[in-house]
């Protein structure tokens, strides 16, 4: 299981291997849903200059954690205020991204713990994501942890304006 993986905050000197796991994540999860222009644009550098942005300048309602093993990444986990008005006032889940090596031993869960528990921290009842129309194992995976599907919305992305699903969870300690 992941007893051998350790959780923490993300600090700036992270951002190339949050970079780096975060294209190489994105790249196998859509490489059948996202258009091919989205693969050129939305690379390693890209996604380096976004989470150096975001992690250069912490806002106190935006929380990244890391998962480790040893000292290599596994895991990333973002969260933060809504982006969306149809996410109606609860915290947004705005990254979940396991190494395709470890999934299915529970890191997944304990990251959406780990962040459930600071939603509560920060104040909200309720956490909420988007997770693209035809992402079945992210789908399911939600499902499976007791999201309940609330809605959809277009994502504006910066390139993809993809479709998205909604799920949301109204009680942050069933994760406990």
């Amino acid at each position: 299981m992941t007893t051998d993986i350790a959780i923490r905050p993300a600090l700036a000197g992270d951002v190339a291997d949050i970079a780096r796991l975060h294209r190489a994540i994105w790249c196998d999860t859509y490489r059948d849903l996202a258009p091919a222009e989205v693969y050129r644009v939305l690379d390693e550098d890209y996604r380096r200059a976004r989470w150096a942005d975001m992690l250069a300048t912490p806002r106190r309602d935006q929380r990244v954690f890391l998962a480790e093993q040893g000292a290599r990444l596994v895991g990333i986990g973002a969260i933060a205020a809504a982006s969306e008005p149809a996410f109606e006032g609860r915290g947004e889940i705005k990254s979940l991204y396991i190494d395709p090596s470890i999934k299915r031993q529970g890191l997944g869960r304990r990251l959406m713990r780990t962040m459930m528990e600071e939603f509560a921290a920060m104040g909200y009842s309720g956490a909420a994501l988007g997770v693209v129309v035809g992402n079945e194992p992210a789908i399911a995976f939600y499902r499976a942890l007791g999201g309940q599907l609330i809605g959809r919305y277009t994502d504006p992305g910066p390139i993809w304006r993809s479709d998205n699903l909604i799920f949301a969870w109204d009680d942050l300690s069933l994760l406990s």
